[in-house]
């Protein structure tokens, strides 16, 4: 199959995110799908573990290192937060992906896909950079008035929607022609107070209303409740630790025991503690 008759995922993650995406993987395995993973120092036994999970036929895996696809001379932005600074991947992708593909799916980690993925590649977003949906739990849509806390010192619309960055379908050559990676950087680094959500706090920033909204439906929350999502997004505590308590916790097991992962049992605090220290300590280091 000819390559931009595929359709194209980043995802980004680190070893010890790597059973989620393996459950991420395998749930959208059946679609026709060229998934680029940016490896976060994964180790070779969990990179097998992964490849003997799927039919290689139906997805092809390409690995690239984190250390290797930031641009020369790009410092990525150090925030007070306990996340990982893959994060700040998503952020680089229209330079690192071949110049041919110009669309791209991002999907953070800790998602589950219940849909046909081509259904997400088809959905047209105009003239805009990306495609996403609004962040919200269920019950109302958010506003850069509630995600952006000085929007009014940074001259935004309070009334323009606010999105969670973890799906995004990216135009990539409009990305580039707005300049998007840096303007975001900008945001982060001139308001690093209020950039606790580091990527997404600065991507609402510069893609304020130039940004298409997708169905809700296809990043919904673990604390919602709707029956037929079409895509889960994990995006607090993940169900591989026992003290998570949200909606879901099924579908995920569904899909991992699908895989080299299977009877995997949740994990304890202890372990997603020292995860989040792991993470302050990497930034720390680039700071000294």
């Amino acid at each position: 199959m000819e390559t931009n008759s595929r359709i194209s995922v980043v995802v980004a993650c680190d070893n010890h995110y790597v059973i989620l995406m393996a459950a991420l993987l395998k749930s959208i395995e059946m679609n026709h799908l060229s998934d680029h993973i940016v490896d976060d120092h994964i180790s070779k036994t969990n990179k097998q573990k992964l490849t003997g999970s799927l039919v290689l036929k139906k997805i092809n895996l390409i690995w690239l290192k984190m250390s290797e696809i930031i641009p020369e001379g790009v410092k990525l932005p150090l925030v007070n937060n306990s996340y990982p600074l893959n994060t700040y991947i998503r952020l680089l992708i229209p330079y690192f992906m071949p110049e041919e593909i110009k669309k791209v799916i991002f999907l953070d980690v800790d998602m589950i896909m219940l849909d046909d993925i081509s259904n997400l590649w088809n959905i047209e977003i105009g003239d805009k950079v990306i495609g996403a949906v609004n962040d919200n739990a269920g019950d109302h849509e958010k506003t850069i008035a509630e995600g952006i806390e000085n929007y009014k010192e940074l001259g935004l619309d309070p009334n323009q929607k606010y999105f969670n960055a973890g799906l995004q379908l990216i135009n990539t050559k409009r990305w580039l022609e707005q300049d998007i990676t840096q303007k975001t950087f900008d945001a982060i680094n001139n308001n690093k107070k209020y950039a606790g959500l580091g990527d997404q706090y600065g991507l609402n920033i510069s893609l304020c209303g130039n940004w298409h909204e997708i169905d809700r439906m296809w990043n919904c929350f673990s604390v919602c409740t709707d029956p037929k999502p079409k895509l889960i997004h994990y995006f607090h505590r993940k169900p591989i630790y026992k003290t998570y308590a949200y909606n879901y916790r099924e579908e995920f097991f569904h899909y991992l025991n699908l895989t080299a992962w299977k009877g995997f049992k949740p994990i304890g605090e202890t372990t997603r503690y020292m995860k989040k220290i792991n993470n302050i300590f990497e930034k720390i280091k680039l700071l000294f």
